[in-house]
Formats: C-alpha cells, structure tokens, sequence
C-alpha cells in the first residue's frame, strides 16, 4: 500500500507529505521498493538490467552513467558487473535488487525481509549495506526475523492484527516490556554443598526473589538467579562473592529480547 502497488480499502498513507491515492507518480519517484520476492531478469547481465531499471526511472545519458557506477560501487556488484543474474549467489542478486531500488535515488527505501533465505555471511553483508544506506536515507524494513531489527533498526514498530502496539527505539521497546530479570552465575569455592552453604548467602541480598542451581561438579557451581525488576545486583553480588572467598567465573545477565516483547504483545 505504502509503494502504491495497492489502494487502501480505507484510511491514507502520506509519503514526504503526499496522499499516495491522490499523488501516485508522485509518491512512486520518492520511493524505492525491494519484494521478498526479488524480481529479477536472471538471463539479463548485473549493468543490464540495471540500466533497463534506471532508464524506466527516467534516467539517461551521462547522468544515468554515473548513477550506474555509483550503485555498482555501493553495492559491491564490480565483481559480478557483467555477469548474468542468473548467475549470481542469493547474496548477490539481493545487493542487484537493493542497487535497482535506490537507481533513482529515492528518498524512501521500502525493504521486505532482504535477508531471509541467505546464509550468515550474506546476512552480515546485506545487513551492512542497509546500515550504510540508513545514514543517508530513510529505510523501512519489515520483517519478522527479530534478531535482524535488533542489529539494524534504530526505531520499531510492531503491529498486531493491523494496529500498532508498540513504537520506539529496540532498547526502549525492551526496557519497557522487560519483566523479572534473571542472572547466570558459576563461581569456584572450595564448598562440599553448595545447595546448602551458597544459595541461603545468594538469598540475602536485595531483590533477589529466588535461586535456583544448575550444575555442580568438583569446585564449581552455575545458579541462575531471579532478580526483581528494574534491579541490577551485579555490584552487590560481586562484594558478597570478594566477602565470602568465592571466584566468580561467569555473570551474565539476560535481557529481554524483541523476541520476547513481540511475542508478549502479539498474543492474546
């Protein structure tokens, strides 16, 4: 709806301050748009096709020249410029569909799932290149890979049956929905129960609301410790631990996921 592929059946989007129903043309110059389904001529070489999408755009001459080094350079294609795109890794045709998205230099980038399907490394690269395009335009990508919005995204929103149920920066998001905290500690003690002779000790700090141990073998002992919200005892646990003669040999705290919030917001 947003890249005017579709009409609204009832409401309206402003793009740049246009109606995107009145102003389609409009609305369509500003934007740049990668589908999940990236639609690609893959018997067409790399500069090809994306001349063919440049001169759709209105581009020509010189200053289409330009922009296709550009785009070329930017999206790290100088490899695989004269390639078919049929040829071409997963990765690579997603940076070919990102440079014919921003050929014409759009003030919008509309971005739907770019890294689903690709391995680690292409994540990393296309997660990368979507950064840097970010400091210089404004990006919308949706998705519902979480850990992909934590790396890349400085603003979230989530929406639920059509209406948003959330909106700010992910650790906003993550602060806000955070509930009781947990801590995984393992410590070395020269103590044959630690059950009976560490966990009472654990309990008698501040705000811890419960223990639990994981694991016990030889000298060394993993907890996870459940911790009431908004409190961080890392400071007090550490004096406890200094008090007590024990070394501490992991803290970890675990903070509340995207994954977790969304899934607090979107389930009934």
């Amino acid at each position: 709806i947003i890249t005017c592929y579709m009409p609204p059946t009832s409401g309206k989007v402003d793009v740049d301050g246009l109606d995107n129903a009145e102003h389609s043309l409009e609305v369509r110059k500003k934007i740049g748009y990668l589908p999940e389904m990236n639609p690609l001529y893959m018997d067409m070489n790399v500069v090809d096709y994306l001349e063919y999408s440049a001169q759709l755009h209105g581009l020509k001459g010189s200053a289409m020249q330009h922009r296709l080094k550009e785009m070329v350079h930017m999206c790290g294609l100088e490899d695989v410029r004269h390639k078919d795109i049929g040829e071409l890794s997963k990765g690579y045709r997603q940076r070919v569909g990102l440079a014919q998205a921003m050929v014409h230099d759009p003030e919008v980038l509309i971005l739907d799932e770019p890294t689903s399907g690709l391995d680690p490394n292409q994540i990393v690269e296309i997660r990368n290149l979507i950064k840097q395009l970010g400091r210089a335009k404004t990006v919308v990508l949706s998705t519902h890979i979480l850990s992909e919005v934590q790396a890349t995204c400085d603003r979230v929103i989530i929406i639920n049956e059509g209406r948003i149920v959330a909106d700010g920066s992910p650790d906003q998001l993550q602060q806000e929905f955070q509930g009781a905290e947990s801590l995984t500690l393992e410590l070395k003690t020269n103590l044959s129960n630690p059950l009976e002779q560490i966990s009472p000790r654990l309990r008698s700090l501040a705000s811890i609301s419960g223990v639990d141990l994981l694991s016990t073998k030889d000298s060394f002992s993993r907890f996870v410790l459940h911790v009431d919200k908004g409190n961080d005892i890392r400071e007090s646990l550490f004096r406890l631990a200094v008090a007590e003669g024990w070394v501490i040999l992991e803290m970890h705290r675990k903070a509340t996921t995207l994954e977790e919030v969304f899934h607090k917001l979107t389930t009934a």
